[in-house]
């Protein structure tokens, strides 16, 4: 039987034929004749030979009868795929098919060797890895980031002539990090440029293309869309998206964002990528100032669509949230009250498969997209393809994704604002006090944050096709901050052991123009920093004061940073051993170094929030070992429920009782609030591994 963690090799230098050398130990794929594309078919032997007699290993491929690829190869290997294409998305589904359809990991790997030099290679890469995380075979499997093996995506192409050179000049224990340059997208002549470090981090893109990696919206297998509270993950993971952008043009003196909520103006920002796709041999197209979207007609990508159906599909879905019902394929009317119509609406807006009615409210948010991301060539006249906004991977380095999803959530809102308050008692928890909250970073002041930048090195080895092996690494410049505990006082005056979840969120206390900030609007600024529960395994809430303190580190809604760019290959444990499965944890999640926003030098002033409320109330029964839920607030948890009954977002996701009109008068005696300063160092630091 086929060892399954060779099939994560085929991901590796994905331009380069399968049957050259992969991983970090010379090993080689022993492909049959017939699986050879026809350029190495007629000296098969030759190139084999050639590559296989260094070989530290060799992986025996088995030949067998071979199901329909025509679909999944209709699409150029050098063409770039989205997501957001329907005839994208249709082929994508058919791979994905294909794979999960396999019985085995020996056919599986036979068919995925056959498959990786014949479909399109970001193709191949997305499909085979959803693959990979849904079989229960393979979903143990850790699937590496995609910056490793796709590093155009996310970086300046100008380094990547700098990296052949030291790659092919320099011996591995000579070579030094390629410097990626701070400032390579505008100047500061552009304001949406101070936001740079937001939009073009590498942690926060490889988040959102994991978060769609593990909840993708189309496949004919329908368990694979309709995880649990998906669409409403969908809502919630970018309204925090949204709030979390925001804070950070607080802090650089910026507005809060407009929304695009006008299709026929002019879009005020441009987007200059300096990007190049080593798959298309193409530079990603710029959007200039002031360009207009227009209808599409792209016959290349089966692509006909005006703006007047996006805003149809816009109006039908206002119409169901003010009627209180979508309509469902059959006539059917579908219930948006209540808690489950937040999840009902996500996959309307998306849209997955698993909207109510696609022929009613249409694909709303995945072409809105595509027409942004089309402005520049919408009928193809001058063989263009889409720009960054076209690409889940790509999209939040653009200024307009912000607003467009601006946009999407102000919709969310309208439903939301149309649910019943949250009344005193499902607020309370009778006999819990919070008496007191601080936060202080190691070796400061309490309630003072701070953070400055931080130089970090990348592998992007495998992602360099026909070069020299051995590692070579990028240095990328983030954001970080100095970690940080959070003591929260509690008072149980129930007389018995209680349980509770504790919710942690921080907000903005004045709004742009310095003003304090309306609890209405506020509560939509807020950004959940933790979420966990006082149980068995944590911190019991007993009888009289108890003091809770957990480290900023443990954060339900980060991961760390050694997940997204470390070495998998080191320290790993042995196959079977206890520990594997847990080293195998996933890779959805927000990145720890972004955790709180910027700050100001002379210090941003938030309001820290945290609320204990009452776990009967929130609890869902399940087990959760082994199950990859450490940043479960935005990701959910693999194969679980999602791990809160309440409503994401909770208590900030629905519109305040009468009398609130700010956040001191919102608390009840099991929360409290504490001013927080969050000030920047405007310092370089090079990370220490």
């Amino acid at each position: 039987m086929a060892d399954k963690r060779n099939l994560l090799l085929l991901f590796d230098r994905p331009n380069e034929p399968v049957f050259m050398e992969k991983g970090k130990t010379s090993t080689v794929f022993d492909v049959p004749d017939r699986y050879l594309t026809d350029r190495y078919r007629p000296i098969g032997n030759e190139v084999q030979t050639r590559f296989g007699e260094k070989a530290q290993q060799r992986i025996p491929v088995r030949e067998i009868s071979l199901p329909d690829l025509r679909l999944p190869m209709s699409l150029g290997r050098e063409e770039i795929f989205s997501l957001f294409v329907p005839r994208h998305r249709q082929i994508a589904g058919r791979l994905i098919d294909i794979f999960m359809g396999v019985r085995s990991i020996d056919d599986l790997q036979s068919v995925a060797v056959y498959a990786r030099d014949r479909v399109n290679p970001y193709l191949f890469n997305y499909a085979f890895s959803v693959a990979l995380l849904h079989r229960p075979d393979t979903k143990d499997l850790n699937i590496r980031s995609l910056a490793e093996y796709f590093p155009e995506k996310f970086v300046d192409s100008k380094i990547f002539r700098k990296l052949r050179e030291e790659t092919t000049a320099v011996d591995e224990g000579s070579r030094i990090p390629i410097t990626i340059p701070r400032d390579y997208t505008a100047s500061d002549l552009d304001p949406e440029h101070r936001l740079w470090y937001f939009r073009e981090d590498l942690g926060i893109n490889l988040h959102h293309w994991h978060w769609h990696l593990v909840y993708p919206f189309d496949s004919t297998d329908r368990s694979i869309v309709a995880k649990d509270r998906r669409g409403e993950l969908f809502y919630y993971m970018h309204q925090q998206v949204i709030a979390r952008y925001n804070l950070e043009r607080f802090s650089n003196n910026l507005a809060r964002v407009v929304r695009l909520n006008n299709f026929r103006d002019p879009i005020a920002e441009g987007y200059f990528p300096k990007m190049d796709s080593l798959v298309a041999s193409r530079a990603w197209p710029p959007r200039a100032q002031n360009t207009r979207i227009s209808d599409l007609n792209r016959t290349s990508d089966q692509l006909k669509v005006d703006v007047g159906d996006l805003e149809r599909w816009r109006d039908r879905i206002i119409e169901a949230i003010q009627q209180g019902f979508a309509t469902d394929d059959r006539g059917n009317r579908v219930s948006l009250a209540g808690d489950s119509g937040i999840d009902t609406l996500g996959n309307m807006i998306e849209s997955s498969i698993i909207s109510p009615n696609r022929s009613v409210y249409g694909d709303f948010h995945n072409v809105g997209h595509l027409f942004i991301s089309y402005a520049h060539d919408p009928d193809h006249r001058y063989l263009e393809a889409f720009g960054v906004m076209g690409d889940s991977t790509t999209a939040m380095r653009d200024p307009v994704f912000y607003r467009w999803h601006a946009y999407i959530d102000d919709i969310f809102q309208e439903h939301k604002n149309r649910l019943p308050v949250y009344t005193l008692p499902q607020l309370q928890y009778d006999g819990i006090s919070v008496t007191g909250l601080q936060v202080a970073s190691d070796g400061g002041r309490p309630n003072i944050l701070s953070t400055f930048w931080q130089q970090s090195d990348v592998d992007l080895s495998r992602g360099m096709d026909f070069l020299p092996r051995g590692n070579v690494f990028a240095r990328f410049t983030h954001l970080q901050h100095t970690p940080f505990t959070y003591t929260i006082n509690v008072n149980n005056q129930g007389g018995a052991q209680r349980f509770g979840t504790v919710r942690i969120f921080l907000g903005p206390k004045i709004d742009e123009r310095g003003l304090p900030m309306a609890f209405r609007e506020q509560r939509l600024f807020m950004i959940e920093l933790d979420k966990f529960r006082l149980s068995h395994f944590l911190t019991l809430v007993n009888p009289g004061m108890n003091t809770i303190r957990r480290r900023s580190e443990e954060s339900s809604v980060t991961i760390p940073f050694e997940r997204t760019f470390r070495n998998v290959d080191a320290n790993r444990p042995l196959v079977g051993a206890a520990d594997e499965l847990e080293f195998n944890f996933c890779g959805c999640g927000w990145p720890q170094h972004m955790l709180i926003p910027k700050g100001k030098p002379e210090g941003l002033t938030c309001q820290l929030f945290v609320m204990i409320s009452n776990y009967e109330d929130d609890r869902i029964d399940q087990d959760l070992v082994g199950s990859c839920n450490d940043a479960s607030s935005y990701c959910g948890v693999r194969d679980r429920l999602y791990p809160d009954r309440r409503p994401m977002g909770f208590p900030f996701d629905r519109l305040p009782r009468r009398g609130v009109d700010s956040l001191m008068n919102f608390l009840t005696s099991n929360m409290s609030i504490v001013d927080v300063t969050i000030r920047h160092d405007d310092r370089t630091v090079v990370r220490q591994n």
